[in-house]
């Protein structure tokens, strides 16, 4: 089994221990270089008769291909480690845990949207369950509680987090670091830039060529450059499509691939018959957003990255929060905007604006309180996160709260719990 270097502890690790206690198989997926691999061996410890199989061999590799009914054979818990390389496993997995349905038989680890790919010839319907992995989150960096989204709909605007030692530069240099472990082992700026250079360079080489045959990679290179350099904004197609002279429909194909691999996530528009429908993009990891667009800084780029940042963190929470929340932004036709609405499966509704001042005035509200009068009672609360460090009310269900409050935040007890 393989050495965990710096291990940092993962909140995913007890939603695996969860799910193997009462379910056949365990799949997470995430983006490469996320360390998948290390926490599913970290998991694996706790079984005795545990064995792992990596996929990235090219021996074991070929013994899977080769024979997978026999490979897949034995009595406890079996890790295989991207097992979206060898897709006749699926079949031979399926046959073995509906003979014998006793939980926690597999842990399998990808590093794209399995149940996307068209390469997989069946999905384990009822027999598994998929925990995504994103990188790190500010809160397992720290140490911290990561409860944001808990608290929000638990105390509503009566939330309040601890005076905040960071300012928006020290945001920036979070955001710019990411999450992945081994760009942030990386003290240099340089070598950090080494490390997603080489990144971006191989999941376009390899885990793009696993979900598509990609005729032009330039084009996907520089949609992805495009895609950086308005990172959180609103997705227009047709605009991509004129500046990379393709068509939409390819555009949209290439995004999806994008999506598959892991590399950037469509947040959807809210309510969208009475407002704008296209979805915002963000990238997964703030920092190769901020790497593709480091010789292009402007005050608008700055925002869009602290917003990303945002909302990336917003998105981690939501793997693991105990009140089950699906992540939108909102903006309609007058122009008023809300960069994240969080709702949860009662239809109460919190919503986050980001800001990149260190102070906050009352007109930083302006969607938020469109928002508020629009949904009434199932407002549960808005807040501008902002680079001050002071948490303050600005009226009735509307607060401002430092960006650290995201992951310095306990969860508390979440509703019906």
């Amino acid at each position: 089994m393989r050495k965990a270097m710096d291990y940092v502890p993962r909140r995913a690790a007890e939603l695996i221990g969860e799910a193997l206690a009462d379910t056949r198989v365990v799949v997470v997926n995430g983006a490469r270089q996320v360390g998948k691999s290390t926490l599913a061996e970290v998991v694996l410890r706790h079984d005795p008769n545990g064995v792992a199989r990596f996929l990235d061999d090219p021996v074991t590799r070929a013994a899977a291909t080769e024979d997978p009914v026999r490979f897949v054979r034995h009595d406890g818990l079996m890790l295989i480690d991207e097992v979206q390389r060898v897709p006749d496993l699926w079949l031979a997995i399926k046959h073995l845990v509906d003979r014998d349905p006793r939980p926690g038989r597999f842990l399998l680890t990808g590093s794209a949207r399995l149940l996307a790919l068209r390469s997989l010839p069946d999905t384990l319907p009822g027999r598994s369950e998929t925990i995504e992995l994103w990188p790190l989150s500010q809160g397992e960096i720290e140490g911290a509680p990561d409860g944001f989204v808990d608290a929000a709909f638990t105390h509503g605007a009566d939330m309040r987090a601890g005076p905040s030692a960071l300012l928006r530069k020290d945001y920036l240099m979070r955001a710019a670091r990411g999450g992945y472990p081994e760009a942030r082992r990386r003290e240099s700026p340089l070598r950090r830039r080494r490390f997603f250079e080489g990144y971006l360079a191989d999941l376009l080489s390899r885990d793009v060529k696993q979900v598509a045959d990609i005729e032009k990679a330039g084009d996907m290179r520089r949609l992805v450059a495009l895609l950086a350099a308005q990172t959180s904004g609103l997705l227009n197609v047709n605009r991509l499509a004129g500046e990379l002279s393709i068509t939409a429909p390819t555009v949209r194909s290439y995004i999806e691939i994008l999506e598959t691999v892991y590399l950037v996530r469509l947040i959807p528009a809210w309510s969208a018959n009475r407002g704008v429908a296209a979805p915002k993009v963000i990238f997964v990891d703030p920092g190769l957003a901020g790497h593709l667009t480091a010789g292009a800084v402007t005050d608008a780029s700055l925002g869009g990255h602290l917003e990303n940042f945002v909302l990336g963190e917003l998105a981690r929470q939501l793997t693991w929060a105990d009140t089950p929340v699906r992540l939108y932004h909102y903006r309609d036709r007058d122009q008023y905007e809300v960069d994240g609405v969080l709702e949860d499966n009662a239809g109460q509704v919190v919503g986050v604006e980001v800001k990149a001042a260190e102070t906050v005035r009352a007109d930083d509200f302006r969607g938020l309180k469109r928002l508020q009068r629009r949904l009434g009672p199932r407002f549960r609360a808005g807040f501008v996160l902002y680079c001050g460090t002071d948490s303050l009310s600005f009226g009735d269900g509307l607060t401002c709260l430092p960006i650290s409050a995201l992951w310095t935040t306990e969860a508390g007890r979440a509703p019906g719990a």
